[in-house]
């Protein structure tokens, strides 16, 4: 069944633009705080750790604006889905760090496999075409 037509189709875009939109911000605050994030993500073992925080940036923001605007949504979910898959547990292994840690690293990893979820939902209903999508156009 597609997802085209009434409020459940505005309420689709409305999630869309929440989801994506935020996707796309975290991306963005990867450029911004690129040396703060390379030191964390070089603490946490990240082999050439500021390249990886500025692609992981560019797939936040890639895959961000793709699903608000229903560009490419398979990949646009997709990449989402992949970042999540690889971040969540290098990046927030709560069963790793000293106690005191341990929590917002939960807090964290927890809040990444919820993110996780939503992307594949989204990489699900790909396959049907989105209202009020840049895709419809033939994109």
């Amino acid at each position: 069944m597609a997802i085209d037509a009434g409020l459940g189709a505005i309420g689709f875009l409305i999630a869309r633009i929440l989801f994506g939109g935020l996707l796309a911000f975290q991306g963005l605050n990867h450029f911004q705080n690129a040396d703060a994030m390379s030191g964390y993500a070089q603490s946490k073992g990240v082999p050439a750790a500021r390249a990886g925080v500025l692609f992981s940036g560019g797939m936040l923001i890639f895959g961000g604006l793709g699903i608000v605007l229903g560009v490419f949504p398979a990949i646009a979910a997709g990449a989402i889905a992949v970042f999540l898959l690889v971040a969540t547990p290098m990046m927030h292994d709560f069963w790793a760090v000293p106690e005191d840690q341990q929590q917002d690293e939960m807090t964290s990893f927890i809040k990444n496999v919820e993110l996780l979820g939503a992307s594949v939902v989204l990489l699900a209903l790909s396959s049907q075409p989105w209202a009020y999508a840049l895709g419809g156009l033939g994109l």
